[in-house]
């Protein structure tokens, strides 16, 4: 299942920012916390089955059939005519930017988190229709803003243009572009601001991106539309409505970043400075302030800007915001996911999980464990006082102590209930000839289903009186770790091998044998097409050292 969300989420990305390679990073970076080889070009494979499609589509719509679907083709917002080169004068400001997107990018994460919070202990308790009125407000408060904002700001007249450049002011009627013509009395005149309300997100961002456009906007106008959009942001993340933050945040970097861009012009008037670069520049810093991603998101900037020429720039501020916002707290998502419970580990564990061992952690813990041959009333009493989804089955040895001899899964539970064959009227282990009654599909829970519950379940009364012998189908060789063991080792076996559960037992008194990464390179034999071992045994090994340590001792004796 989580291939598939990964593989979606790729997709996604690559498809929304027509960006494939960045949909593959972006899944590295954000999505997944266990990684292995084979997910790699499953990713990587469905990103270009995207791109393909996307770039089909693109060419059916150059007609105009698909409205904005089709403008810009890969690069959305191509600013490859802009500033090439960079002085190190400007990494100043450059870093400041950084430091700015990870202040704001932090103080976002922190607002929407109490936000969220304050939605779900008291409007979501009160029913959808609650959201849906809350969604409405918030939409004709946005309406309302934007429309009045722009009639309090004065025109300004048309700048001279580059006949070149293909930009007209004011734009005509019914188009989108630069300099929106909003209730000026002049045909020659253009409102600032409007310029960024009334337009398309992809359209006022790439009027903020856009080169060669000094003076287009007054300070003004983008600190204006920076404190509302940045407030509507806060309030709308979390709302019952399909929007992401990706865009928004693009918005609200370039247009503080815009400003810093004009600071720069006004203070350095012989360097080459765009203020459309610096607008790039702000909207990588407060996504990686607030998403805290920096290769995915340096991939996707580049592929959506087609500008190779700033890529160490983007790479600088992507450093500076995010180590600026991991001051403060975590990333968005990483926020929102603890929120909603969901156990998305961290890359490395914390610094007091160093000082703990698995017995910590699971002291408040209660172990419920099912006997290998378990009455079905029993099983059905497990399942509906627990929400665990493993089991661990123990059966007792010959001193009477209870033996740890694999794991079931509360999934594979509800299918033996449900299908009710695997019933038996004695409480003995049962035959080899079981796992004929059942096929592996029966086991597999559908991509597109919500799974089996306990409450789906009905049992009569001779039938809760039963035996199950669960020894068929468990897994008899679940991870396991002594109760000493390290807390933080723990933590990155659960990173490193994707696991869902560990079993903590006392420390084992005997030593069955010593496995080195020798043992585990298998050579195949050409002629009778086995494998062997390419190291000696454990056992050979032990003796050798045995008997060297012995000669040592008699040799040190005789001296």
């Amino acid at each position: 299942m989580f291939q598939k969300v990964t593989c979606g989420c790729a997709a996604g990305v690559a498809a929304a920012f027509r960006a494939p390679v960045g949909g593959v990073l972006f899944a590295l970076e954000e999505v997944t916390s266990w990684w292995r080889s084979h997910l790699m070009w499953r990713v990587f494979f469905t990103s270009a089955v995207v791109a393909v499609v996307v770039r089909s589509a693109m060419n059916w719509c150059n007609s105009g059939k698909c409205g904005h679907f089709g403008a810009g083709g890969f690069i959305i917002w191509d600013i490859s005519g802009g500033q090439e080169d960079y002085s190190y004068q400007e990494l100043l400001p450059v870093a400041i930017i950084g430091v700015i997107g990870g202040l704001l990018g932090a103080l976002f994460n922190q607002l929407t988190l109490y936000i969220t919070k304050w939605r779900r202990t008291y409007l979501h308790k009160k029913g959808k229709r609650v959201q849906i009125f809350e969604a409405c407000l918030i939409s004709l408060i946005t309406s309302t803003v934007s429309f009045v904002l722009p009639l309090l700001r004065k025109c300004s007249p048309c700048p001279e243009l580059e006949t070149s450049s293909g930009i007209q002011c004011p734009h005509p009627p019914g188009t989108d572009g630069n300099f929106v013509n909003f209730y000026c009395s002049k045909d020659n005149e253009y409102n600032d601001l409007a310029t960024i309300f009334f337009n398309s997100q992809d359209d006022a961002i790439r009027n903020l991106f856009s080169a060669k456009t000094f003076h287009e906007y007054s300070a003004q106008s983008l600190i204006t539309f920076l404190v509302m959009f940045y407030s509507l942001a806060v309030v709308t993340f979390g709302t019952a409505v399909p929007a992401g933050q990706f865009v928004p945040g693009i918005m609200i970097g370039s247009t503080y970043g815009r400003l810093v861009g004009m600071s720069v012009v006004k203070f350095y008037k012989k360097l080459n400075v765009d203020e459309g670069t610096y607008a790039l520049l702000g909207a990588a810093s407060f996504l990686g302030g607030s998403m805290r991603m920096t290769v995915s998101l340096c991939v996707i900037m580049v592929e959506i800007t087609n500008n190779l020429q700033l890529l160490p720039l983007i790479m600088l501020v992507l450093l500076i915001s995010k180590a600026v916002g991991d001051f403060f707290n975590e990333g968005l998502y990483e926020e929102q996911a603890r929120l909603k419970g969901i156990p998305l580990l961290d890359s490395r564990p914390k610094q007091v999980m160093r000082n703990m061992n698995a017995k910590d952690a699971c002291k408040n813990q209660k172990v419920v464990c099912l006997p290998r041959v378990s009455r079905v009333v029993d099983i059905v009493s497990v399942l509906q006082s627990n929400k665990h989804n493993g089991f661990p089955i123990v059966e007792r040895g010959q001193n009477g102590e209870s033996l740890v001899i694999g794991l079931i899964l509360r999934s594979h539970l509800l299918v033996l209930l449900q299908s009710k064959v695997d019933f038996q009227n004695t409480p003995f282990p049962c035959g080899p000839g079981i796992l004929n009654r059942h096929n592996f599909s029966d086991f597999v829970k559908p991509a597109s289903s919500k799974g089996k519950s306990i409450d789906d379940i009905h049992l009569t009364d001779d039938e809760l009186g039963l035996y199950l012998d669960l020894a068929p189908f468990l897994n008899p060789s679940p991870y396991i770790v002594p109760e000493d063991m390290s807390l933080a080792k723990v933590y990155n076996l659960f990173r490193q091998l994707g696991l869902r559960h560990i079993f903590v037992v006392p420390r084992p008194s005997r030593v069955v044998g010593l496995i080195t990464r020798k043992d585990l390179l298998l050579e195949e034999d050409g002629n009778t097409a086995t494998t062997e071992l390419q190291s000696t045994s454990v056992r050979s090994i032990l003796s050798t050292s045995c008997k060297l340590s012995f000669s040592l001792l008699r040799r040190y004796a005789q001296n």
